[in-house]
């Protein structure tokens, strides 16, 4: 049977995506939630910013360390010890009540969350066969999107009727869930046989990064800044602005939507055709949504934005993550995601940080404009990198 043809919904890859969908529910409640949490223990814009982005610093700082194991000593011992950090994590955010406490608890939350959501990708790298991946991780993440379509809309909603201790307990329950059904897990042992090939795949005494998947990674972090102004912000940002608390559960929403269509043809798109037919796009479909969230002069602009926005990260992030696990042997999987994942976590955790002192000093709409701006950059980066790669092929080809 050709690789091609391989199946990619195996029961292990079922049980992945589900239990995926169960961590990222739990995370998405929390994102819109967690900042109104902060303004009701009395903390400013500022604190809002540095309580979401120690999360994303603690799992940055976790991930050179979960890649390398999980290339090491196997996929089931780290995700498993991730999901059970994290779970805890999630009882323990329902008994913070000062921001120090609630520091704490963040920083356990991330290392929890950087050893499991690293693992988890792994695992499904894994299961998918290689001429599919694209298609494989853009099914994969859809577990993901689908949190996103009610998750953090559900959180806003249940924060009205519950109280923030009773809506981080149901996290802390859905993570559970989704470490007994992550034990259920057949996982593949490492390959730690692979051979080295070439002086290109020499891997340094202190390997803390995966060379190779640099590039993917540079361009997520510059798109992924937008996510932790979004995530952070554009709730408070949207009450500022008179809207009814519904339009932002419908942002939300939106956003999912569009972000399962684009993940379903964007995978496809990107075993047939390559990187650029779909970063280019959308790249530009963000660039779009953020122009449109700075100006927001009604909520037909944040729906509008929230279809483009889910458009193009649901083309971006999936194509950037395949292209970057294609790049690396079998046994340099996990530390490649590592890599991946730790440009995202640096990206939300800077927008996040950085974006506090801006809606401080500048007012939140200029969060979407500097996120624009952003997005440029990491479209020029793109097209240098696939110029250079151009010419490198080329000089192959001219080689005797």
């Amino acid at each position: 049977m050709s690789d091609q043809n391989q199946k990619i919904w195996t029961k292990d890859f079922i049980l992945i995506v589900i239990v995926n969908f169960f961590i990222f529910t739990a995370f998405q409640m929390t994102l819109p939630t967690l900042p109104l949490f902060v303004q009701e223990i009395g903390a400013s814009d500022r604190w809002i910013g540095i309580v979401v982005g120690i999360f994303t610093f603690s799992a940055l700082l976790i991930r050179p360390s979960a890649g390398k194991l999980l290339d090491t000593k196997g996929r089931a011992p780290i995700f498993l010890t991730g999901l059970v950090i994290f779970v805890i994590s999630m009882f323990s955010l329902a008994a913070s009540f000062t921001i120090f406490m609630l520091l704490m608890v963040r920083v356990m939350q991330g290392v929890g969350w950087g050893l499991s959501s690293t693992s988890s990708g792994t695992i499904a790298t894994d299961l998918v066969p290689k001429k599919r991946r694209g298609e494989g991780l853009g099914y994969y993440g859809l577990s993901a999107n689908i949190a996103l379509a009610f998750g953090p809309a559900l959180g806003l909603f249940l924060v009205n009727h519950i109280s923030f201790t009773m809506l981080f307990s149901l996290c802390g329950i859905l993570g559970a869930v989704a470490l007994i059904l992550a034990a259920n897990i057949n996982y593949q042992k490492p390959d730690t046989e692979a051979p080295v090939r070439n002086k290109s795949t020499y891997v340094p005494r202190f390997d803390i990064v995966e060379m190779r998947a640099l590039p993917a990674a540079s361009l997520l972090f510059f798109i992924t800044v937008t996510f932790g102004g979004i995530a952070t912000f554009l709730p408070v940002y949207t009450y500022q602005q008179g809207f009814d608390s519904t339009y932002i559960q419908f942002y939300f929403v939106i956003y999912a939507a569009f972000l399962m269509l684009s993940r379903l043809l964007a995978g496809r798109l990107y075993d047939k055709k390559g990187i650029a037919i779909v970063f280019v796009p959308g790249s530009l479909s963000i660039i779009a949504a953020m122009l449109m969230l700075g100006f927001l002069p009604s909520p037909a602009y944040l729906f509008i934005a929230a279809a483009l926005y889910g458009f193009g990260f649901g083309c971006v992030q999936p194509a950037l993550q395949a292209w970057a696990v294609n790049r690396v042997e079998n046994n340099r999987r996990g530390m490649a995601n590592a890599t991946f994942f730790s440009a995202f976590d640096l990206g939300v955790g800077l927008g996040a940080i950085s974006y506090g002192f801006v809606a401080e000093a500048f007012g939140y709409s200029t969060i979407y404009f500097t996120s624009a701006v952003s997005v440029t950059i990491a479209l020029i980066l793109f097209l240098f990198i696939m110029q250079r790669y151009k010419k490198e092929q080329s000089q192959m080809t001219k080689m005797p």
